[in-house]
């Protein structure tokens, strides 16, 4: 098994299998054995899963499938998983609790050490006091639980969860800062992902310089629009699911700049977990994007990694 994120010198590589979360959260047609098979041909260190996925229903099977994982000599670091904790209702709010006590309990099982939180979606009747004061109090409310387990929770600069109706709320720069200067505690960080920064119309190096002593994981991707502008993609942004004009790349050719990323999280030492999250084209893609992502790791940590 790979070292643990607060053990290593530099950071670690997993892969998210974003081309195929229908076929593994909503028709069965990929099981979740068969992406753990088919990432052998990865040059990774570990595997995010997505609370979603078909497979992880029966809680039975998780210690199953963590040592399929493990067998191959890896680990599974990260779970992703999508909260809600904006809805006007305090009863759904109460579930939506439940819901992420529930997946930190499987992250711990998974021997995973990072659990997703997000703000919410931002429904239009929702004020922008009311939303910050509700994920507040939801994430305060998951920390115990988090701490009790050995979990921290990850909140992610996010655009849209695949299967929501509304953007994040907290998508823009100054909600996301001031939600996370909101909440001080050694178990909870940024998962840092560049593109969502991009897709709210802004720098992601400013964001970056902004979170930068609060990240603890990142997820690694490029985009591109497939056709249209930022702006036509903000009419779409009440259509459930991911824009159609929205794509994940081959990461190195799109609009982020990996040095500079990199340059700024090694000046602060990070050495925590990136999951790449692309392959939309296939899996020679997703390869590529590892071996871009391992030679900027080799130069922005040779130092460590000597």
């Amino acid at each position: 098994m790979t070292d643990t994120p607060t053990s290593a010198l530099w950071p670690r590589l997993a892969a998210f299998p974003k081309a195929w979360m229908d076929a593994l959260c909503i028709d069965g047609s990929m099981t979740l054995a068969e992406w753990i098979k088919l990432s052998r041909k990865l040059e990774i260190d570990g595997l995010e899963f997505y609370s979603g996925f078909l497979d992880l229903k029966d809680r039975s099977r998780w210690a199953d499938y963590r040592r399929r994982v493990e067998d191959q000599g890896r680990c599974i670091p990260m779970l992703c998983c999508s909260p809600d904790f904006t809805h006007p209702d305090p009863q759904f709010r109460k579930r939506e609790i439940d819901k992420e006590k529930g997946w930190i309990d499987m992250t711990r099982e998974l021997g995973g050490e990072y659990c997703r939180v997000l703000s919410g979606q931002r429904r239009p009747e929702v004020p922008r006091s009311d939303g910050l004061a509700w994920c507040r109090e939801c994430i305060h409310e998951c920390l115990g639980h988090a701490k009790a387990n050995g979990v921290t929770l990850v909140i992610e600069n996010h655009y849209k969860d695949n299967y929501w109706t509304y953007p994040e709320f907290a998508r823009k720069m100054d909600v996301f800062c001031e939600l996370v200067d909101s909440i001080e505690d050694d178990h909870f960080g940024v998962n840092y992902d560049p593109s969502n920064t991009l897709l709210a119309g802004e720098d992601p190096l400013e964001l970056l310089k902004r979170v930068k002593h609060r990240v603890r994981t990142m997820h690694a991707s490029d985009r591109y629009l497939a056709e249209g502008t930022i702006e036509d993609l903000k009419k779409e942004e009440n259509v459930e699911g991911y824009a159609a004009r929205l794509r994940h790349g081959e990461i190195g050719k799109g609009l982020n700049d990996y040095d500079a990323i990199f340059g700024q999280l090694r000046s602060v030492g990070f050495a925590g977990w990136i999951s790449i999250e692309d392959g939309i084209n296939g899996l020679g893609e997703l390869q590529r994007s590892v071996a871009f992502l391992r030679s900027k790791i080799n130069l922005h940590w040779k130092d460590r990694l000597s």
